[in-house]
């Protein structure tokens, strides 16, 4: 109920903000998944000038404007620009927008009341979900003023949430991962969420266990926090040590779901560098530990297939996998994906059919249908396949050879190009036309308790694409990379899911690329076998002769 209450209120939200989304406001911490550079950049605080006397209406909304960049004591500077009575009605946790600062167009339309025009560039919601504009417009926000007995202006009505230069935003908010489980309790999945850097780990600990995950990973994702549990709205971290409140109805809870709790929370805080956390109820501590979750992190050599053989390349030497690479070297696939397990590999051959080849030689057909993409192989042993004419036409065939016809699957796409499961079996990233329109878009994968899919949930779309879509993989825990090509020229997009898209040049003809355990480790390949790492915004060439460059999906238990 308590979730469904803060939904409303995310409605309400939407409204005032003229259509657009809205922003919010015990154990040793354990190794988690990797996080994004954003999450772990340095605090930048601005603190936003006062009201000066003799300010002109326009000058009033400017300033209160400007000021909403200060969110230290709840936005204290920028209420000094309300009238009084108005100061503690007005919102500014409910919702940002982020626009560009030259493009703000300030219009009187009478003497009490201005009009501001913005282009949004994105918005982030009352739980932290940033979510791209992809061009959208937004109603002119309206402010109502009054003068007062002084002869000073102040505002009397406002939009809430806040407004933020798309350059600021970038200082003042940071990216921190909200840390849920996969269905089967086994991987810790993070969800990306931005906060003022200002009390980020009470913002943080508030969306985990008030709020909800985003909605796109709602039906992928499980929470160890109950619906009657609720969090004190303050979490101080006193010697680094992070202090939870819970409500009492903590005090029921098994001790399973509280370890899981623990877990959840402790890695969630980790990611704003908190070191310790303890869960409390009416101050004394709750006896919890984490839980150990599946790591999801690869090896960081390359795993190639070359004239030489399949196995991991260091300079110039290739170290096989024991039994899979002889069986792998033996089929000559131009695609292969190494299951996390190492002892199974989904492969598609020169036919274009989809197998599943074993350390032990054994070759299972999957799929032979026509114009199907490289197959893709989740944690759980299931191997996912699409023709790229077809992609409601999805397939997860299960380690015990269950064929699912996955439902749901790219609702009201016209074309795939490419497909590529998280390692932690929850989200799928790809590559869709919509008719003309070709887009970077990722969507939930719907499972039961034991870990076989049932679904796909609707996609979400990241980013567009021009041209056309090479290639899509999973770069690290949270962020997705497109290799694109359009003419001459070849694009390599970088993507966190619900975050900023950015874009570099790719060596000419590059058609795979390969993640690693962080974004900026992306490995490629071209069409004429050269193989490149990226180094900081550099390219740089470490082998030639690659024939398939292997995707891996982690590692063995």
């Amino acid at each position: 109920m308590k979730r469904m209450w803060r939904a409303l209120a995310a409605i309400a939200v939407v409204a005032a903000l003229g259509g657009c989304a809205g922003l919010p406001t015990s154990g040793p911490v354990q190794p988690g998944p990797v996080v994004t550079a954003e999450a772990v950049a340095p605090d930048v605080t601005f603190r936003p000038n006062a009201p000066q006397p003799g300010a002109t209406p326009e000058q009033i909304v400017d300033g209160f404007v400007t000021a909403a960049s200060g969110p230290q004591n709840d936005w204290q500077t920028a209420r000094l620009y309300l009238a009084a009575d108005y100061r503690e009605d007005w919102k500014p946790q409910a919702g940002v927008i982020v626009d560009v600062l030259a493009d703000r167009l300030y219009v009187s339309t009478g003497e009490d009341t201005i009009t501001l025009q913005v282009t949004p560039r994105a918005t982030v919601d009352a739980g932290g979900t940033y979510t791209d504009s992809d061009g959208a417009s937004t109603p002119p926000l309206g402010y109502t003023l009054a003068q007062e007995a002084d002869g000073e202006w102040r505002i009397t009505n406002a939009p809430d949430g806040i407004l933020l230069d798309e350059d600021v935003f970038r200082s003042v908010f940071h990216s921190y991962s909200v840390m849920y489980f996969d269905p089967t309790w086994e991987f810790l999945v993070p969800d990306l969420r931005w906060f003022p850097t200002y009390n980020a780990a009470t913002r943080i600990a508030d969306a985990l266990v008030n709020g909800d995950p985003a909605a796109w990973l709602t039906d992928s994702v499980v929470t160890a926090f109950p619906e009657n549990v609720d969090l004190v709205p303050s979490v101080p971290v006193p010697g680094g040590v992070a202090q939870a409140q819970l409500s009492e109805q903590a005090l029921a809870v098994d001790q399973t779901t509280l370890d899981r709790m623990q877990t959840q929370l402790s890695a969630s805080l980790a990611t704003a560098q908190v070191s310790q956390v303890e869960m409390l109820v009416e101050g004394a501590r709750i006896d919890a530990r984490r839980v150990p979750t599946q790591d999801t992190m690869v090896d960081a050599r390359a795993l190639v297939l070359t004239p030489e053989g399949f196995g991991y390349l260091v300079s110039g030497d290739l170290t096989p996998i024991p039994g899979l690479s002889e069986a792998i070297e033996r089929l000559s696939p131009v695609a292969v994906q190494v299951g996390r397990d190492r002892v199974s590999a989904a492969v598609r051959l020169a036919d274009g059919s989809a197998a599943l080849v074993r350390d032990d030689g054994r070759v299972t057909p999957l799929d032979g249908r026509p114009g199907l993409l490289d197959p893709t192989i989740d944690p759980f042993g299931t191997v996912w396949t699409v023709p790229g004419g077809d992609p409601a036409a999805t397939l997860a065939t299960t380690a015990d050879g269950d064929v699912i016809a996955v439902g749901g699957a790219w609702t009201g796409a016209s074309r795939i190009h490419s497909m590529q499961v998280s390692r932690d079996g929850t989200r799928m990233a790809a590559i869709v036309s919509f008719g003309a329109r070709r887009v970077l878009a990722v969507a939930g994968v719907v499972r039961d308790s034991d870990g076989v899919p049932r679904a796909l949930g609707e996609p979400v779309v990241l980013t567009g694409i021009t041209g056309e879509g090479n290639d899509v993989g999973w770069l690290d825990t949270v962020t997705v990379g497109a290799i694109s090509a359009s003419g001459e020229q070849t694009r390599f997009v970088e993507q966190p899911v619900g975050g900023m898209v950015s874009s570099v040049d790719a060596p000419d003809g590059a058609v795979e690329l390969a993640g690693v355990n962080i974004a900026t480790a992306v490995r490629l390949r071209t069409a004429d076998g050269a193989l490149f790492v990226r180094r900081s915004s550099n390219w740089v060439q470490t082998a030639t002769d690659v024939t398939v460059l292997a995707v891996q999906q982690g590692n063995p238990k």
